[in-house]
């Protein structure tokens, strides 16, 4: 089973080549379901799980947080973050004030105290990239990513 899982770059964490998208957990698919198709994947192998804040407004994050309570440090957790997340003119974007709180939204509705992989969804070319990239940074840095 060793051959099964890949270096994710050069970071020296490995992860398997399969990932379970949990996007119509909380929507189509009840936690009861969530919870056999999670199991299932681990039980195959799979590490790899990845979300959205967005998916079924955090729902699917709340779900997978439980999931994965009792095994955390043996899973690769992925989220994302750009889309609208409320009315606030300022709760979507890759600027730092929308992306520190989505994170630390993330991180309560995942019940962990850190992201191993944050997407952003889209390019925001309404930002410079550089902020982006130093918020990012910053956010590592904290260890919340």
């Amino acid at each position: 089973m060793t051959d099964f899982y890949r270096y994710l770059g050069d970071t020296g964490v490995k992860i398997s080549p399969l990932c379970l998208g949990t996007m119509p957990f909380g929507g189509d698919t009840d936690p009861d379901t969530a919870a056999a198709m999670f199991e299932r994947c681990r039980e195959a192998g799979i590490n790899a799980f990845d979300c959205a804040n967005v998916y079924e407004d955090g729902r699917s994050e709340e779900i997978l947080g439980d999931l994965i309570a009792d095994c955390r440090d043996e899973v690769v957790l992925t989220t994302k973050a750009y889309f609208p997340t409320g009315e606030d003119p300022n709760a979507r974007g890759a600027h730092r004030y929308h992306l520190v709180r989505a994170v630390e939204n993330s991180l309560r509705r995942l019940d962990t105290d850190r992201i191993d992989i944050l997407f952003i969804h889209r390019f925001d070319e309404k930002m410079a990239l550089h902020e982006t990239l130093r918020t990012l940074d910053d956010l590592v840095r904290q260890g919340k990513v």
